[in-house]
């Protein structure tokens, strides 16, 4: 979604009065804040990324497990929890 401000010198008009009502273009036009509400924005993973991410924490997991089961990692204790 692009948004154009544009602004054509007048007749007479100084370069400060063009720049002047550029910038007040580009406010009323709300640019600014959609770009800032944009530059950090992700994108969103496919279904793919998204299942292949899964199972790699599932076998992670499940190894991990197997781990503690046999002797060879100390389990975490737990964190937090409710009181």
């Amino acid at each position: 979604m692009a948004t154009n401000a544009e602004v054509t010198k007048n007749e007479g008009e100084s370069a400060i009065n063009l720049i002047r009502r550029f910038s007040k273009r580009v406010q009323g036009a709300q640019i600014i804040p959609q770009v800032r509400n944009n530059r950090y924005h992700l994108r969103t993973k496919s279904r793919a990324v998204v299942r292949k991410g899964a199972l790699k924490r599932i076998a992670r997991r499940d190894e991990i497990q197997e781990l503690i089961k046999l002797g060879k990692m100390v389990e975490k204790p737990k964190r937090g929890g409710r009181r």
